[in-house]
């Protein structure tokens, strides 16, 4: 019986140390492997996006390359870009540049291309297919692209017929629907409408946190720090739900809607 009982405990040892010390190490080592590979490739993909930075040519033809030339289609469509337009684009260079290591260099690149873009007509149709391909067979990159491309058109009071035809361009070669272009658009039109009511200046105080007695160039530095917080981030909003655009251009145009009433109040 002894023996059996050393046996069966034998066994037991044998059975625990296989379930769980050796499993234990073996998890340790995968999540450790999978660590040093996740490392490793974060490594490898900023040394290729800083590469871009390195020329002007490589840059255009990358994926932010080909997304600003189209938002400067879209921001000249009209006949000129705006005020407002220029700022959220001016945003946009600085949430892109950010997470390159020579940032300003970055930014002068984009800047070259957004004012070379802008200038040229009837190539939309060919940047958008090449821009289509680098994105491959996702979804999600291609409706964060065109929603904040109608973002833009947005900010100035609505898409006009221009705008409107080079939005349908774009978005027909990026391989999304006129069901879900209309879907998106909708939804902005919506929220609009709902911001279209008549804000009282107390409100607007409100929402600036700004007071009555403070002079307009307060107001505009309060603003303008706003807009930066809560404007859509295009980078960012490539790791997150497809709400997120429709609550930031909610949030910015708020803000911009609370501006527009004092500044009209105090002139």
């Amino acid at each position: 019986m002894k023996l059996k009982k050393w046996i069966f405990i034998a066994i037991l040892l044998v059975i625990f140390y296989y379930a769980f010390i050796v499993n234990f190490f073996v998890t340790l080592s995968i999540i450790a492997g999978l660590y040093v590979a996740l490392r490793v490739y974060k490594f490898y993909a900023r040394k290729k996006l800083n590469k871009l930075s390195t020329s002007k040519e490589l840059f255009q033809k990358s994926e932010l390359g080909l997304f600003i030339a189209l938002v400067a289609k879209v921001a000249k469509a009209d006949g000129r870009v705006q005020e407002l337009e220029a700022q959220l684009i001016g945003m946009m260079f600085d949430d892109i540049s950010k997470v390159f290591d020579e940032k300003e260099k970055t930014r002068a690149i984009m800047k070259e291309i957004f004012n070379e873009e802008k200038e040229k007509d009837g190539d939309t149709k060919e940047i958008a297919q090449e821009l289509n391909k680098l994105l491959g067979k996702g979804k999600h990159k291609r409706r964060q692209f065109v929603a904040f491309l109608i973002q833009l058109a947005f900010v100035d009071n609505g898409i006009g017929e221009q705008e409107e035809k080079v939005l349908r361009e774009i978005t027909q070669e990026l391989n999304i629907t006129a069901e879900e272009y209309d879907a998106i658009v909708n939804k902005f039109e919506n929220m609009m409408k709902n911001k279209q009511e008549t804000m009282s200046p107390q409100k607007a105080y409100e929402i600036l946190g700004v007071k009555e007695s403070d002079d307009m160039n307060t107001v505009k530095k309060t603003y303008r720090k706003l807009i930066r917080q809560y404007h859509p981030d295009i980078i960012s909003s490539q790791d997150k739900g497809e709400s997120y655009m429709e609550e930031a251009t909610a949030k910015t145009q708020e803000i911009n809607q609370a501006y527009q009433v004092i500044k009209d109040l105090k002139k």
